[in-house]
């Protein structure tokens, strides 16, 4: 597969190397999550609620983005260098993860 280098076990994908930097970015989101349930189980103002649930939206949009220059960067590129039916895969999945991304 085009997107997979093995080393040992497991795949190394585009986004690999920042893995470690994904990671606290999600714990980080996750937090935030937990802070607006305890924000309603408080019965907190409902603006500040809605400002917590655009800023975790923001953060969640721009690991997103993240991934997805990762991916055609790395996936994408490599699929199209080597070509063949590969290519035009990883392609179509770029696109229709953009599609996701614009409709989210």
């Amino acid at each position: 597969m085009a997107d997979d280098i093995t080393v040992g076990d497991s795949a190394v994908h585009g986004y690999s190397p920042q893995k470690e930097n994904y990671a606290k970015r999600l714990r980080r989101i996750e937090g935030q999550v937990r802070g607006i349930a305890k924000m309603i189980d408080e019965d907190k103002y409902c603006i500040d609620v809605l400002t917590q649930i655009s800023a975790v939206n923001s953060a969640l949009q721009s690991v997103a983005l993240g991934l997805l220059d990762e991916h055609l960067g790395h996936c994408v590129t490599q699929a199209v260098v080597e070509g063949g039916d590969e290519a035009d895969v990883k392609l179509a999945e770029a696109s229709a993860a953009i599609a996701r991304l614009v409709r989210s």
